[in-house]
């Protein structure tokens, strides 16, 4: 057994909501199963009202009781920086652990970083969602840079960042690890269970969109794709689009296209937040789930559809093809309405019987485990 460790991961966490505040928690609890000291400093201010574009940044469900979360770091305060900083330094943790996902924080923690490293004991090794990030910002690199430069070792979950962070540097330890299985939304129920849940037809074929609503995640392409299948739909199926997620940008583009296309009769649009204690509910009432991304790093979509066990229809790009082989796990397209309509056509004549089998072999690979041994094998690299 391995020497126990004090741990602290700073980034998200709760009343903060999202997929890098549920990781955080999980990774937390798994290395606290694993015996060593783990607390989480989160953000006290994480945006600007102004650069939020969804309705809240908070989350309505109650704080988790078995976890030790400090509400400390204001992202724009660097007053605030120094004092997190020196406090996280005088405690002199064997490893800090760091999410990086928006250069917009690179100040902010790269700040944060340098108070801590100065204390000559702390490892820190950050875990990078993202290190080039979808929509460009003037400043953008230069704040990467920033917070790279005090970092031991990445762990980045995707080809995609790794070779984004190799252009920032080519010296530092970086391991790819695949992004683990969300498997805190409780455990799958059955179809009919959820769509009574959400009152959808039981008899209908449902194709998922789950998800903030942004430009690069290519809605407009699957709307499009959905008109071309139903044009020439056998009468025998009922095909539904179920649109999961809040828009975070104006909804008025989606709404045109919609009513351009004449579908939405066929259309279910729950596009508000979809609070934890839901989510396995939407997943679990799908035939299958559709990421028609335009760019993509790695996505938290896909390793909650492989808890779930729902097949995935993905486009080829970024890190989305190599967790989704193709033809066992689900269909690879390209990022174009017509490719994505045949996938969709393609998928129904096959059925996910085929999927299952190759879903739950696959899904072995991306235990909590596995990360953490990843994390503790390259802090004790560096």
């Amino acid at each position: 057994m391995h020497s126990s460790k004090k741990i602290i991961i700073l980034g998200p966490a709760h009343p903060l909501r999202g997929g890098i505040a549920i990781f955080n928690e999980r990774l937390a609890r798994q290395f606290q199963n694993e015996g060593h000291d783990v607390s989480i400093y989160s953000f006290s201010l994480q945006y600007p009202g102004f650069l939020f574009p969804g309705t809240t940044q908070y989350s309505s469900e109650p704080a988790p009781a078995d976890l030790n979360i400090n509400i400390k770091v204001n992202s724009i305060n660097p007053i605030n920086w120094l004092l997190v900083g020196n406090e996280i330094k005088t405690q002199k943790p064997d490893l800090l652990i760091v999410r990086y996902w928006l250069p917009l924080m690179g100040p902010a923690l790269g700040t944060i970083l340098r108070r801590i490293k100065s204390n000559g004991h702390t490892k820190i090794v950050c875990i990078a969602d993202n290190v080039v990030p979808h929509e460009k910002r003037t400043g953008d690199h230069a704040f990467t840079k920033y917070f790279i430069k005090p970092v031991d070792a990445f762990v980045t979950m995707s080809e995609k960042v790794m070779t984004d962070l190799r252009s920032f540097t080519h010296t530092k330890p970086a391991v790819l690890q695949p992004h683990p299985l969300y498997d805190v939304f409780g455990n799958a129920v059955s179809k009919e269970e959820a769509r009574t849940h959400l009152n959808i037809n039981q008899n209908d074929f449902i194709f998922l969109f789950f998800g903030f609503i942004r430009k690069y995640k290519g809605l407009d392409m699957l709307l499009e794709a959905f008109s071309k299948l139903n044009n020439h739909k056998q009468k025998t199926i009922n095909y539904k689009l179920l649109i999961a997620g809040e828009f975070y940008e104006d909804r008025k583009h989606y709404d045109e296209l919609i009513a351009q296309l004449g579908i939405a009769d066929d259309l279910i649009l729950k596009t508000e937040f979809i609070a934890d204690s839901e989510v396995k509910y939407y997943l679990c009432a799908s035939d299958v789930v559709v990421q028609p991304y335009r760019n993509a790093t790695q996505s938290g979509v896909t390793p909650l559809a492989y808890h779930f066990e729902i097949p995935m229809i993905v486009t080829n790009v970024g890190g989305l093809p190599a967790f989704v082989p193709q033809g066992k796990v689900g269909l690879v397209c390209e990022p174009d309405a017509a490719s994505i309509a045949e996938a969709m056509q393609q998928y129904v004549q096959t059925g996910a019987a085929h999927f299952l089998p190759y879903l739950q072999e696959e899904k072995k690979k991306y235990g909590w485990d596995k990360m953490t041994v990843a994390i503790l094998q390259l802090a004790a690299s560096v």
